[in-house]
């Protein structure tokens, strides 16, 4: 491994018809004309972990957790963390006060059901925790979350907070949220959390990016991807916009052999592990 520092493993785990890219062509409504493919492709992923001793934080969507309980329950028996992703894949952006409750509240309950433990983690749809909806934060915490990993302070056309904080901090709702890492160039801040730019960039970028990350911040590095993102096979949406489509199936061929690599050459454990959470404290 290139650096022995302990980072967040983190998986969104949604299909591929949740998404926010094909949000304007597919209603949750019409989810149900779609054959999922989640399963088998977090059991890949999770065949992956084991492969090389890794384990993760899974941010499991409500919707997923209800028709798929026994792949819940195999995350967590296979020691992994699993947290919350909220339950419809809806952007709190998009979402009031009262939506946004219902919304997080119906995901946390069923995950906890199922595993017979309570949820430390939560993290919004598309990053949408920002400027106009801080509220979200009283809610986390009245939900009795730990913490969230729901800020991406970047400049983007779905969500950023380019001028919050780039590393874990406790928020003064008595949540700590960990934003998704970015690298700092000339005042400009430059995506290197995962998904998609994981997709785009060269693998040698990628790891020269998280090296000097690790370097220069002093601060463990997160990674998050979704179970699509391994799915090269994943049916075509025609009438989705192109930059959607660009975003979403660019190197989809290509991501499995660039997490081999990503797994080997760092170290990789939970969002409790690496930031010292304790759903006790």
């Amino acid at each position: 491994m290139s650096d022995s520092v302990l980072n967040a493993m983190t998986v969104d785990v949604e299909d591929f018809f949740h998404v926010s890219a094909f949000e304007s062509v597919i209603s949750p409504e019409q989810w149900k004309d779609y054959q999922p493919r989640v399963d088998k492709n977090t059991r890949t992923l999770l065949d992956m972990f084991a492969k090389h001793e890794v384990k993760s934080t899974f941010f499991v969507l409500g919707w997923v957790a209800e028709r798929y309980p026994e792949l819940i329950k195999e995350i967590h028996s296979q020691g992994h963390e699993v947290a919350s992703h909220g339950y419809a894949h809806r952007r709190a952006t998009e979402q009031t006060r009262e939506e946004f409750t219902a919304d997080v509240t119906r995901s946390k309950n069923h995950l906890e059901d199922l595993l017979g433990e309570a949820l430390t983690g939560y993290r919004a749809p598309s990053f949408s925790i920002g400027y106009d909806n801080e509220w979200a934060f009283e809610v986390l915490a009245e939900l009795g979350f730990q913490y969230s990993s729901s800020t991406y302070p970047v400049k983007h056309d779905l969500y950023g907070t380019p001028d919050w904080p780039r590393f874990a901090y406790m928020r003064k709702e008595g949540i700590i949220e960990i934003p998704i890492p970015t690298h700092k160039v000339m005042g400009r801040q430059t995506p290197i959390g995962g998904g998609g730019y994981f997709r785009l960039y060269p693998y040698t970028l990628t790891k020269s990016l998280i090296s000097g990350y690790l370097k220069k911040e002093k601060q463990p590095y997160s990674f998050y991807f979704h179970p699509w993102e391994i799915d090269a096979d994943q049916p075509r949406m025609a009438n989705a916009p192109l930059k959607s489509k660009f975003r979403h199936y660019v190197n989809l061929d290509k991501t499995q052999g660039k997490l081999e690599r990503l797994l080997n050459d760092f170290s990789w454990g939970t969002m409790k592990s690496v930031y010292n959470i304790d759903k006790t404290s």
